[in-house]
């Protein structure tokens, strides 16, 4: 400690930090106190701390970063897996070829440098950064605790504590035993809880070959938490599959489930997914939050021209309303938001779905059951004896369905549905590929919407900001084009996790059908055309929907820049 003190004090001197007068007396008073100098001028206030980074720095020929200030890229976070940055308390600031600079508050630690590189076999080079700085950043990316004193922390230091038998853990034959282990159902529910209160959309616990993996998917984005020992994989998988009303004496197939789990004084559901993999059994827990589907279409995130646009669409009489968009894009949120706005008494809506995710007061819904022959063919031909009104279906996915779709459509139905396209004119053409005549598809279809989701900036930390040009250059707002702009990020706090983001908002590119996009339509032209023509309507893009929303001060260049990264247009 005092070698440290001494290159600190030398270097806080020749940085103009200290007087000769105040490095005397804090080393002469360090010793009759029996503290080091440097925490006594710190506890003094003679110095501050990041005149203390700024000498470490300066000793070493480092630089000093101020990570509160720049983004870390998801390339750059994937080089230094969680548990390391934790263990070594670093943070990768950037990568090129190989090579990965860190961010320490301790660049005389050569110890752990060398560590480092061998652990990531790469070449490491150092950056530093204050304590303070480093705490925040690992809980901003890495997510969790990063003090290591969370729930499910504290159920796993119990579980292995107590222990679970090596019956538990070879509970596959023997399920009694997994529902016999207190510790382990505490554990079990506390991940569950946890990821509830962390506001995530999805469990992720995945047996690779020497770990037990558990990430919590928030706002779109993984987060890598504190890893279950792999020794409880079998046990933990076990009781899972018990609770989801799955085999466990299965191991070889797919399986799927739910479980129903109490969160305080809140019921919640979760969808769950079993896949065999090379090291176990994957597990993915999808929880299903009720309170989203009662989302007024603003909530969603339309701006109110293009909501007025979408209420006029979902109140025609027929037709069909097509939202396209990756998995996971918030295609069925939004398609719920739409029965719940247009759900009244007069009106009889039945869905077809696989699976039936959310249960709707006043909905007749319908779950797909391929092994019983109830296809959403099958489903659909049997619901329009049905005398609906409004016809909902999850996917449309092949040619029979499409036609039954349509014919519905024709005869005086609305018919709501989604498909996997980029962009809201490409659904055109996925129709005619998968063998729909052009012609009913351009005398049925009366819209299509693209979406995607992009993360909403923490309204609690919110803070004005300076884009890199780089982002406005790929957002076309360099010069007179950013005038008024109001950009904004979120710092980091308590609220968000210090991610700067909380939830979640849609961007929307609308495509209205009019009578000279039918005759495009008809006349079988690609869907560059088609393109062409919407933006001549006034269609915005994906991207143009997100600049709006950067420009509000709702989301942030590189959201929009992520989201839209095919939608140069």
């Amino acid at each position: 400690m005092a070698d440290k003190d001494d290159y600190l004090l030398d270097m806080l001197l020749d940085l103009g930090f200290l007087t000769p007068d105040q490095v005397s007396g804090a080393r002469a008073e360090a010793v009759s106190a029996g503290v080091g100098a440097v925490e006594l001028l710190l506890a003094n206030k003679v110095i501050r701390p990041a005149d203390v980074t700024q000498a470490k720095a300066a000793h070493f020929g480092a630089e000093v970063v101020n990570l509160s200030s720049i983004q870390i890229g998801d390339e750059v976070l994937a080089m230094v897996p969680r548990h390391v940055a934790r263990k070594y308390r670093v943070v990768p600031v950037f990568s090129h070829e190989g090579s990965v600079t860190v961010a320490i508050s301790d660049p005389s630690d050569i110890a752990t440098i060398d560590a480092l590189g061998h652990v990531l076999n790469a070449d490491v080079q150092v950056q530093v950064a204050s304590d303070e700085e480093i705490e925040a950043a690992l809980s901003k990316y890495y997510g969790g605790s990063v003090t290591g004193d969370s729930l499910v922390d504290k159920a796993i230091v119990e579980l292995t504590r107590d222990d679970v038998g090596f019956a538990a853990l070879e509970a596959a034959d023997d399920g009694a035993a997994v529902e016999a282990d207190a510790p382990l159902i505490k554990l079990v529910n506390q991940i569950i809880v946890d990821a509830f209160k962390m506001r995530a959309s999805d469990i992720h616990l995945e047996p690779l070959s020497k770990k037990f993996r558990l990430r919590y998917r928030i706002d779109g984005v993984l987060h890598e938490m504190k890893n279950p020992p792999k020794r409880l994989q079998a046990a933990v998988i076990a009781r899972l599959k018990i609770q989801s009303n799955m085999s466990i004496a299965e191991h070889r197939i797919p399986q799927d489930g739910r479980i129903q789990s109490q969160v305080g004084s809140k019921t919640i559901d979760l969808r769950v997914s079993c896949l065999p993999t090379n090291h176990g059994e994957s597990i993915v827990m999808r929880i299903l939050d009720k309170e989203g589907l009662r989302l007024g279409l603003a909530e969603l995130g339309f701006f109110t021209d293009d909501q007025q646009t979408f209420e006029r669409l979902i109140g025609l009489p027929d037709g069909i309303i097509l939202v396209t968009g990756p998995t996971g894009s918030g295609k069925t949120t939004t398609l719920y938001s739409c029965l719940h706005f247009i759900n009244r008494p007069d009106r009889k809506i039945i869905t077809v779905e696989d699976p039936v995710e959310y249960i709707l007061a006043g909905i007749n819904q319908v779950q797909v059951n391929e092994i019983v022959g109830l296809s959403f063919s099958a489903a659909l031909r049997s619901i329009l004896r049905q005398a609906p009104n409004i016809i909902m279906i999850g996917e449309i996915r092949d040619m029979e369905t499409a036609t039954i779709a349509i014919n519905a459509s024709l005869t005086g139905h609305m018919v709501f549905s989604t498909l996997h396209t980029n962009d809201a004119p490409s659904a055109v053409t996925r129709l005619i590929d998968i063998g729909v005549k052009p012609f009913l598809v351009a005398s049925s279809t009366r819209a299509m919407m693209a979406q995607r989701l992009v993360r909403k900036i923490c309204k609690r930390c919110a803070e004005p900001a300076t884009p890199t040009d780089h982002e406005l250059k790929q957002l076309g707002l360099l010069g007179e084009a950013s005038r008024g702009a109001n950009f904004m990020r979120g710092r980091g706090c308590s609220e968000c996790s210090n991610t700067g983001h909380r939830g979640r908002m849609g961007i929307f590119e609308v495509f209205v059908v009019d009578d000279d996009v039918r005759k495009l339509i008809y006349d079988k032209v690609p869907a560059s055309v088609l393109r062409t023509r919407a933006r001549e309507m006034g269609m915005r893009t994906l991207r143009e929907d997100g600049i709006r929303k950067v420009v509000g001060g709702l989301t942030t260049p590189e959201e929009v820049i992520r989201a839209t990264v095919g939608d140069t247009d």
